[in-house]
């Protein structure tokens, strides 16, 4: 748990549990996140679903070959780690009752820090209005069921395309794993492009990729450095001249290379590629990370305020990516993962600026991911969007306020700068090779925003 999160220990504690209860406060518990070697989840997991459940039958084995024990029905002894439930044979809201019958006794079996996770179809490709219903429907539910959990477990949601059920393996193993810790009430969709067999050694799945994050000198950047480093790839430490020294530290410690630049410059893109073509062969990912508030009432801003957070947040990508894109850029199967906010989706006062730049790195989402060249080339572009996570800049919020946001999302606590990374490291395997356009929130599913 953060350490600066005083709250959530005093309630895990004994006196602290029985306050906590006597006046019905929220009792977040430590989340469960990953460490090598540790178990996909602890205890086994429920499938099941509607009609010949398709999505079940194809990640079967590939669920068991990653180490879960699966289970057909709840059982009466340990408590379940797990819950897959597949809808993606659906065809009417009546339907849904398969849910329903699968979920509602298992909830009541679940381990600490479960997962639960429904696959269904993407209603935009429906083939009536009945079909379409019931599969926005999912939305509905898995977001309820993940306010109605306790004691640190997710609900989240997998939109499969018809007839690449195999595909959204990588994303169910994310989503039931300990690498999703901070990830709930999300809905990722695996399209229909090809995916390369998951790795053998699944705790290094970007062993011998080059990938470069910037702002990687402290916080959130200096965690995505980490843990594609911990995930097997070599990684470009990139960030500005004054904050050298920290730079320095993160690249030494992750066995990579420093990068000092200014990403706004004309020639930050070609100077980064420059350097990972030199120093390491050539580049597979690319993490646009760098980014700045300055922040103000949109009435008392002035233009060199907003520029400032545009400049640097917003199109230093669309200038790096003319060139780390372009032919001879990043090799193909590569990887663009962009570090939007929950501000750029539910906004926040004082903070037009930077929810502007952020909501327009999810249109930039938007547009290469639909970009025909750079999906022939087999790129996927994709975004996470942190709510409240342990740095030092939320440590300065003022305590009443840092309170609230920890507390208004569904696992009542902040999150950490890993669980951002490890959200980050998911996009950037191959195995996530059908996965691009989502911008999936790493917020425990903060009350704010959709």
């Amino acid at each position: 748990m953060p350490r600066s999160d005083g709250y959530t220990s005093f309630v895990n504690s004994g006196v602290g549990k029985k306050v906590a209860s006597a006046l019905g406060l929220p009792q977040p518990v430590p989340l469960r996140r990953y460490a090598p070697g540790r178990p996909l989840v602890d205890g086994p997991v429920l499938v099941g679903g509607h009609a010949d459940t398709p999505a079940v039958s194809a990640l079967r084995d590939g669920l068991t070959a990653a180490g879960a024990t699966l289970v057909d029905a709840v059982p009466d002894g340990p408590r379940l780690g797990g819950v897959v439930v597949d809808l993606t044979a659906a065809e009417t809201p009546a339907d849904l009752e398969s849910l329903r019958a699968t979920l509602a006794p298992a909830l009541k079996r679940l381990g600490r820090c479960a997962r639960v996770v429904v696959v269904g179809r993407d209603p935009e490709r429906a083939g009536s209005v009945a079909q379409r219903a019931a599969r926005r429907a999912l939305e509905g539910i898995t977001r309820s069921v993940g306010k109605e959990l306790r004691a640190g477990a997710t609900a989240n949601l997998v939109l499969v395309a018809d007839g690449h059920e195999a595909s959204a393996l990588g994303t169910v193993l994310f989503l039931l794993s300990a690498r999703s810790a901070y990830v709930d009430g999300q809905v990722v969709r695996v399209g229909e492009r090809e995916v390369h067999a998951v790795p053998v050694d699944a705790e290094r799945p970007l062993a011998g990729k080059v990938a470069v994050v910037t702002g990687a000198a402290r916080g959130i950047g200096a965690d995505i450095a980490r843990t594609l480093h911990r995930d097997g790839a070599t990684v470009v430490c990139v960030d500005v001249p004054a904050a050298g020294a920290s730079l320095a530290a993160v690249a030494n410690e992750v066995g990579g290379t420093a990068l000092q630049l200014d990403v706004t410059a004309l020639d930050a893109g070609t100077r980064i590629l420059e350097h990972a073509t030199t120093r390491h062969g050539g580049l597979d990912v690319v993490v646009h990370n760098a980014g700045i508030t300055r922040d103000k009432l949109l009435a008392n801003t002035d233009a060199e305020r907003w520029d400032s957070v545009l400049r640097v947040n917003l199109l230093s990508i669309l200038q790096m990516n003319e060139a780390l894109l372009a032919k001879g850029g990043l090799r193909d199967g590569g990887r663009v993962v962009l570090v939007s906010s929950i501000a750029g989706i539910a906004g926040n006062r004082g903070q037009s600026n930077y929810a502007a730049s952020k909501a327009g790195v999810i249109g930039l989402v938007d547009g290469y991911a639909a970009d025909h060249g750079l999906v022939r080339r087999g790129i996927t572009v994709n975004a996470v969007a942190p709510g409240f996570i342990e740095t030092e800049m939320t440590a300065r919020i003022p305590l009443a306020t840092r309170e609230v946001g920890r507390r208004l999302n569904s696992l009542a606590q902040g999150g950490l700068p890993v669980d951002v990374a490890e959200a980050i490291a998911f996009y950037a395997a191959d195995a996530q090779g059908a996965v691009s356009g989502n911008v999936v929130r790493v917020c425990g599913q903060s009350l704010l925003g959709a």
